[in-house]
């Protein structure tokens, strides 16, 4: 059963602003078989909130993690972009942490093992927990990644830390977003980390998805939007400092913070470098703690959905056919929000074996894996997983050399 928050995850304030209402969607990874075809879809409110106390942008609905997150067909190795991703991170931070076979890595929602195992082949213990019970089995029988079936919460940081699991470093790669109780979790951090151990989080960035018109990351898993401001203040309340901040254009604009326990409490910049400083007063000056630069999000997004469904209707009255790329959490929340559907788009292709077989929600479109494309030979894709871009286009040389073009949708519509 879902439930409505009415204030704000991060500090509890009431007077939550809206920013924009994407209506009532099915879950954006809810893939349906043939026999659930013709069964009630459950729908769930799509509300993004903005708090003018701690800056923090969220949606206003909670979805049992449960519901979201036990089954999971996501699994991060099948894009070669973040395996390589995450294994020039953990080259750098073995050597810049120091680590050896005494030290621990831990991951939170590790998934199939992706990131641990660069850690794990050079020799330095790991610990994944995952909460999804297919995606933890796969990165234990498959990748020999010691792996805990739990969701992260301070109680599961508690009993490994009695255990004597202290981490010097812990992983929540696109993690934060997901998680209900944001100061219980970060309390767990707090606990789990050895005392000059550091927390690398990753997390998309809500000025990217402002100034992108990037509204399709929008989705029931993601709870909350973050900017280093929000961080900082949620960090803080809780016993952390971010040290590090970078911003990366990985998943159309992300941040990475690494953040260590608090030494001195009161001393408010105490161990934060020029570049959390600098990009802290960026979000001051460009309104992060101010509603109205939010407030045009929902203007660019209809125009957005405008260009691409003129777009596609040309297409369609010339007779050419549209398939579409990625059946992704992302894609799933465009099609439903703009009204998207079989009426316009033939059928998905997606390179995640554990996909493909399924339908996707709410538009009901069958899914392929990527060779249906060469033999269907569809004379336009939308290109849904937008986000990489790059690597797909790569991949699918062939389709685009025997004349298949792409469309891309975000952050504006374009042919490729």
């Amino acid at each position: 059963m879902s439930e409505i928050q009415t204030t704000c995850r991060s500090c509890g304030e009431a007077d939550l602003a809206t920013v924009l209402s994407l209506g009532r969607t099915p879950l954006a990874n809810a893939l349906l078989t043939a026999d659930q075809l013709d069964q009630p879809e459950p729908t769930y409110p799509l509300e993004l909130v903005f708090c003018p106390h701690c800056t923090l942008v969220q949606i206003t609905e909670t979805v049992p993690p449960e519901e979201l997150f036990c089954e999971y067909l996501y699994f991060s190795s099948f894009s070669e972009t973040t395996v390589q991703h995450a294994g020039e991170l953990a080259t750098r931070l073995i050597d810049s942490r120091q680590l050896n076979d005494a030290s621990l890595v831990i991951e939170i929602a590790s998934n199939d093992g992706y990131l641990l195992q660069h850690y794990q082949k050079a020799g330095i213990p790991v610990l994944g927990i995952e909460p999804a019970f297919n995606i933890a089995r796969v990165a234990r029988d498959e990748r020999g990644i010691p792996t805990l079936c739990e969701f992260f919460v301070e109680e599961l940081a508690e009993r490994l830390k009695n255990q004597g699991h202290r981490a010097d470093i812990i992983h929540a790669n696109n993690v934060l977003a997901h998680v209900a109780d944001l100061n219980g979790f970060v309390r767990g951090l707090q606990l789990l980390l050895k005392e000059d151990g550091v927390a690398v989080i990753e997390a998309p960035y809500v000025k990217d998805m402002i100034a992108g018109c990037e509204f399709d990351t929008i989705y029931h898993e993601h709870l909350c939007y973050f900017s280093l401001t929000a961080v900082n203040y949620l960090f803080r309340r809780n016993g952390l400092e971010i040290r590090e901040v970078e911003r990366l254009t990985i998943h159309g604009g992300s941040l990475r913070i690494i953040a260590g326990k608090i030494k001195e409490p009161h001393v408010e910049n105490d161990g934060q470098k020029l570049a959390v400083q600098q990009l802290l007063h960026e979000e001051a000056e460009w309104g992060v703690d101010r509603v109205a630069f939010y407030q045009g999000f929902g203007a660019k997004v209809e125009r957005l959905r405008d260009d691409l469904v003129a777009l596609l209707r040309q297409v369609r009255t010339e007779g050419k056919r549209i398939a579409v790329y990625g059946a992704s959490a992302k894609g799933s929340t465009l099609l439903n929000y703009f009204g998207i559907g079989s009426e316009t788009l033939d059928f998905v292709v997606d390179r995640s074996t554990a996909k493909q077989g399924y339908f996707t929600p709410g538009t009901h479109l069958p899914i392929y894996a990527p060779e249906k494309l060469l033999e269907a030979m569809p004379e336009y894709v939308l290109l849904l997983t937008w986000n990489f871009a790059d690597e797909i286009l790569q991949q699918q040389a062939e389709f685009r050399r025997r004349g298949g073009r792409f469309i891309l949708p975000v952050p504006e519509v374009r042919v490729a």
